[in-house]
């Protein structure tokens, strides 16, 4: 299944210009929701001359189902065409992906709700990270 943006698929090109985004995805049988973030790109290391070299790969993004447990058996039992992927917002920073996150998570009270996956919520924000650079 493709992710999908204002109903749209969302193309790996697409992704070129912004560091990650904000996602709901939905078991379309039991209308059951996980808020998460997910980035483009993580970092790697690799060993040149003897020194560290970091760079920055692209991620497991285009196959991501979250990270929670429950909802990533779900997937695996009931397969994947039972769930719809949606970008709800796209992020130019990794602060800026926390922040929207969190924000959708606390204003839907997914931890009140069993309509929702999400079992924790972790962000540490300042306002520095969502400066535009």
């Amino acid at each position: 299944m493709v992710w999908l943006y204002n109903d749209k698929p969302f193309l790996q090109e697409q992704s070129e210009e912004y560091f990650g985004f904000v996602y709901i995805i939905t078991n379309l049988d039991t209308d059951k929701k996980y808020i998460g973030k997910k980035f483009f790109t993580k970092a790697k290391t690799k060993i040149v001359n003897k020194r560290k070299k970091r760079s920055r790969v692209q991620s497991d993004w285009l196959d991501y189902y979250g990270s929670n447990k429950i909802l990533n058996e779900e997937v695996s039992i009931v397969g994947k065409d039972k769930f719809r992927r949606d970008i709800v917002k796209l992020c130019k920073s990794k602060g800026e992906c926390s922040y929207w996150e969190s924000k959708l998570q606390f204003e839907n009270d997914v931890l009140y709700s069993d309509q929702f996956y999400n079992d924790w919520i972790m962000c540490k924000i300042s306002r520095s990270h969502l400066r535009s650079k």
